[in-house]
């Protein structure tokens, strides 16, 4: 009997584990991505993330599922952003700027969050350090050494008698606290700084133009969730103004800034998806360490010279990895 009782109990136990190995292997995971601006517009400077993904086996509609949410450019809708993710209760949250992934660490402390930031996040607050997170948050750092020299070399490539380089910067922004780094690598390649700062968007039309009567004629654009997100509109009063814009991040150069340098955003997107693909499978992100991004890329848009009567000299050509015509 006892013989009988344990065939069956095996024949029981082969019948359900399929099915439960079934239900586990066809759980479909859920993850918030969540985007400064509108979707439409930056969703295409995510797709290295959403390829790595597919790369490594997360099909959308199959095993996983992306809800993109976005903030439309405006500071105010960050938190109630980030509220709205963590309601959701995702397996994971996909923070595409360091300032909606902080906004998204103060509204929960379990839900893992992997970010893209561009921000030194241990400067920022978001993690502890780049080897131990200690939270929930880890992902891929775009900071790269001497990047704001080498910007401001190739503006005096561009402009060879520049004395005077306009700065904007967001009061709001994390990146505000590295004015300081910005003076200092300005003053190294022979440059007066010419700061301008802004707390409200609507002040950033007004600025370019008091920029162009004191006689500049190029600008540095910052790490900042409310230029970034409304990009578009700011290359827009730039070009107003007959102002060269100079950006960190390829979308700038995408929009119609006249260059940009940093590190390749598809780079670090990349580096996220696999540390995403590593936390939906179990890994916490407290023992994943921030991946900081190594590849550069120069970007040049010549239309925009072209428009402004500006010549990109061939030593900047050669080395440029794109160049938009």
């Amino acid at each position: 009997m006892a013989t009988r009782r344990t065939l069956l109990g095996a024949l029981v136990a082969g019948f359900v584990a399929p099915r439960l190995a079934f239900a586990q292997a066809a759980r479909i995971a859920s993850v918030v991505v969540l985007y400064a601006g509108e979707s439409e517009d930056d969703e295409p400077a995510t797709w290295s993330f959403f390829d790595e993904m597919r790369r490594l086996g997360w099909v959308e509609g199959t095993n996983i599922t992306y809800e993109r949410l976005e903030g439309r450019g405006e500071r105010e809708y960050v938190e109630g952003l980030a509220r709205s993710a963590a309601g959701r209760i995702p397996d994971l949250i996909y923070a595409t700027t360091t300032s909606v992934a902080l906004a998204v660490v103060k509204q929960t402390a379990s839900i893992p969050v992997v970010f893209t930031s561009a921000a030194d996040p241990v400067a920022t607050g978001l993690v502890a350090s780049l080897v131990r997170p200690g939270g929930n948050a880890t992902g891929a750092f775009q900071g790269l050494q001497d990047a704001e020299q080498t910007r401001f070399e190739l503006i005096r490539e561009v402009y060879p008698g520049l004395k005077r380089f306009g700065l904007l910067l967001d009061r709001r922004s994390p990146d505000s606290q590295q004015e300081t780094t910005h003076q200092v690598a300005a003053h190294r390649v022979g440059l007066d700084l010419m700061t301008m700062k802004f707390t409200n968007f609507e002040a950033v039309a007004k600025i370019f133009g008091n920029l162009r009567r004191a006689g500049i004629v190029a600008v540095g654009l910052t790490s900042s969730y409310t230029l970034i997100a409304r990009r578009r509109e700011v290359v827009e009063a730039a070009m107003r103004n007959r102002l060269a814009l100079i950006g960190h991040r390829s979308e700038w150069a995408e929009v119609g800034a006249l260059m940009t340098y940093g590190a390749e955003v598809a780079d670090a997107q990349r580096r996220s998806a696999r540390i995403a693909n590593r936390i939906l499978k179990g890994v916490k992100p407290a023992a994943i360490p921030v991946e900081r991004a190594t590849k550069t890329e120069l970007v040049v848009n010549q239309r925009t010279a072209k428009t402004l009567g500006v010549a990109i000299p061939d030593s900047v050509l050669r080395r440029a990895d794109r160049v938009i015509e």
